[in-house]
This record gives structure tokens, sequence and C-alpha cells, in this order.
């Protein structure tokens, strides 16, 4: 699985740092960006949760299958 941000639509609230930060970090321009695209499965429940519970849904996770197929 991958986790991506579209730091367009970031509005730099920090919840997937605080949900998952072996995942998400936040930049100089106060916006989230992935430090690992790759998401280890020890991270993947936390990653989907941070995925959920951002306002602005600027997470996207793609599954290894999707990611294959794309």
């Amino acid at each position: 699985m991958k986790a991506r941000v579209n730091e367009d639509l970031c509005v730099g609230c920090e919840l997937c740092v605080a949900t998952c930060p072996g995942i998400f970090s936040i930049n100089n321009e106060g916006k989230a960006y992935t430090v690992e695209e790759t998401v280890n499965s020890e991270w993947e429940s936390l990653c989907r949760k941070a995925e959920e519970e951002c306002p602005v849904d600027a997470i996207e996770i793609i599954d290894d299958e999707e990611g294959a197929m794309a």
C-alpha cells in the first residue's frame, strides 16, 4: 500500500501526523507530506484512519493491487 498527500488540498491541520507519525510529517510550508510513500504493515491501519479523518480529503491510499494495475 502507498500513501500520498495532495499538498494543494492540505490545510496543515496536522491530524494525519498525530494519527500516523511514521508516515506523515509537515513541511516548511505547513503542509503534510509522506515521509515514506510505501506504508509498512505496522502503519497500515493508522494510515487508513488518517485518510478517513482528513477534513479535506487530501490523503490518497493506493492498495498494492491498484498500483499494479495503474
